[in-house]
């Protein structure tokens, strides 16, 4: 894949890299038994701890440990058995400590690698540099009041792993693809929900150009807190595109920190991007290293679920699938589960993939739903798919049926009962609308004949037609055939 950026001096290319932050799914914060559930009311879920009380001292989340080794595991990362937390000071106003709870030199995880599924059928390696925990800050409200700025803590403490890659990305797509890789992967482990809407999940990406064939890194910048994967797409554009122009009129390109406006589809200057000295990181000394055996590190290895990779592999081996398929079934873990309980009640794999894949975004994004309140079970479901199997309905009366049933939910045998829709099988009943169609058209008659195999296509279609859409295409398509042939 080649995303090559003509600029007025050269070719460009671009080096990207994400810091993915995933908001670990724990009952309390990293730090303290505050609750961590979303949409509670601002400050209703700040102990002494999350507000930086004098005296308050913290105290590991151990569930919060385990599940970031557990992730570092599902990117087949290195497990440190030993890892501190520092402290990281800035000055935010939501940063009631004037310090972050982080991990610099020492990090839980170690390098890793995420295996990409390209859209030309091959496979892109990227490095994960590491995987660190941290406190979340607080969120500071500038909606609320004209002349003030409120502060809610909620999320002061909520603990999160920051996911960074190595600089290995090269394309906008590549960046959409690695993001929802690794949303994939959490989300299959269950340590991170991936709501990139709620901000559970968000993506700081870095970005930098250089000339094709240079192979030093240039100076890069920092785009913050995108929260879906086609702003991170469109981000990266823009700011490659700056970047070009910058270094195409004779300028240098500043190392800074800067926010991508969707309504202008620009990125704009937000502060000068710190160095890690400034941030004068030094182990917390109210926290002790966080040390782990072997053994616990091999007991959390045992719990891992099938990752995405691993269920695409049997879906090919068990069921047949191409690549592309399962690929598209894996992405998401409740869609793959769906179409196994599909499969599990039609036996037709493939068929079963094609619906899944094709009518089912389609009727949940006209109904306005999601698989997770699908009224449609995967049951019922499979039995549609059976009545096209055994030939009960067609392909276009099962597409009335499913777009009926993602509605009210109803049961496919209702819904075929109750319009009509079974499928015409009597081959004398297919045969005489066959012969009426023939007898009324001989001039598409002489046509066929004359060599346009083509025209068979219109013949079906005035059959299905006169039959109301319920006569079985194939009996028609053989009928045709026999008849017109002579």
């Amino acid at each position: 894949m080649s995303y090559i950026i003509e600029g007025k001096t050269g070719d460009w290319e671009v080096v990207i890299g994400l810091e993915i932050h995933a908001q670990i799914i724990s009952q309390s914060k990293l730090f303290s038994g505050a609750a961590t559930a979303f949409g509670a009311g601002p400050n209703t879920q700040v102990s002494l701890v999350d507000a930086a009380m004098p005296g308050m001292l913290p105290v590991i989340n151990e569930e919060c440990v385990r599940q970031a080794v557990k992730t570092g595991l599902g990117l087949k990362a290195k497990i440190n058995l030993h890892s501190v937390f520092e402290r990281k000071n800035y000055f935010y106003a939501d940063l009631p400590q004037g310090y972050q709870i982080s991990q610099y030199a020492e990090p839980v995880v170690g390098e890793g690698t995420v295996v990409l599924d390209m859209p030309d059928g091959g496979s892109r390696e990227i490095g994960i540099e590491r995987l660190h925990m941290e406190q979340d800050a607080g969120k500071s409200m500038h909606d609320q009041d004209p002349k003030r700025t409120f502060v809610d803590l909620n999320r002061s403490g909520v603990a999160l792993m920051e996911i960074v890659s190595k600089p290995d990305l090269r394309t906008p797509e590549e960046a959409g693809i690695y993001l929802r890789k690794v949303r994939s992967i959490v989300r299959y482990l269950g340590t991170c929900d991936g709501n990139m809407e709620e901000g559970s999940m968000r993506a700081d990406v870095n970005v930098s150009v250089r000339k094709t064939g240079e192979t030093e890194l240039r100076t890069r910048t920092e785009i913050k807190n995108l929260n879906s994967v086609r702003f991170v797409m469109k981000a990266i554009e823009h700011e490659a595109q700056r970047q070009v122009q910058a270094y195409d009129n004779g300028e240098e390109v500043v190392q800074e920190t800067r926010l991508y406006d969707s309504q202008k589809g620009e990125t704009r200057s937000m502060r000068s991007k710190e160095f890690a000295h400034d941030y004068r990181y030094f182990p917390d000394p109210d926290l002790l290293p966080v040390e782990l055996t072997k053994d616990e590190g091999e007991a959390i290895r045992a719990s891992l679920p099938e990752l995405p990779d691993e269920t695409k592999q049997r879906l090919m081996d068990d069921f047949g699938l191409t690549p592309y398929d399962a690929g598209v079934l894996v992405a998401e873990k409740e869609t793959v589960a769906f179409f196994e309980a599909v499969v599990e009640e039609c036996g037709d794999p493939k068929l079963a993939a094609n619906w899944v894949i094709n009518q089912m975004p389609r009727e949940l994004k006209r109904s306005g739903k999601s698989i997770e309140n699908s009224p449609v079970s995967p049951q019922n479901f499979g039995k549609l798919l059976n009545f096209v199997l055994n030939d009960t309905v067609s392909t276009s009366a099962a597409n009335t049926v499913i777009g009926i049933m993602y509605v009210d939910g109803d049961d496919p045998v209702a819904i075929i009962k109750d319009k009509g829709l079974e499928q015409i099988t009597d081959s004398g009943e297919i045969e005489a609308a066959v012969d009426q169609v023939i007898a009324g058209n001989p001039d598409q008659v002489a046509d066929f004949q004359g060599g346009n195999e083509k025209a068979i296509g219109w013949f079906v279609g005035q059959v299905m037609k006169s039959t109301g859409g319920k006569a079985n295409p194939k009996m028609v398509n053989e009928l045709l055939r026999t008849k017109l042939k002579g």
